[in-house]
């Protein structure tokens, strides 16, 4: 599903401009990656959490030249699905 899905299906359920549901999405995403940006989670409770992860710096390969490069240090955003996206068997 894309962004532009998204939108579509939120106006059809809510009855609400697209443009106007596309300035929340905008917002919305806006406002999770400058809390990101600060090193801030954003919990959604029974959605998920977005959190930043420091990833430590590690020595790889370059297969095409065979060749060892170094990665630095660096943050990632991930997120981490609530329980009630969990499968149960």
């Amino acid at each position: 599903m894309t962004k532009a899905d998204i939108i579509n299906e939120i106006a059809k359920q809510t009855g609400l401009e697209k443009v106007k549901v596309t300035s929340v999405v905008n917002g919305f995403i806006i406002a999770v990656k400058d809390s990101l940006k600060k090193g801030n989670p954003v919990y959604l409770r029974g959605f998920g959490s977005f959190v930043v992860k420091k990833r430590a710096k590690k020595v790889a390969r370059n297969i095409s030249k065979g060749e060892k490069i170094t990665i630095p240090a660096h943050n990632v955003a991930t997120f981490k699905p609530s329980k009630a996206f969990k499968v149960k068997k």
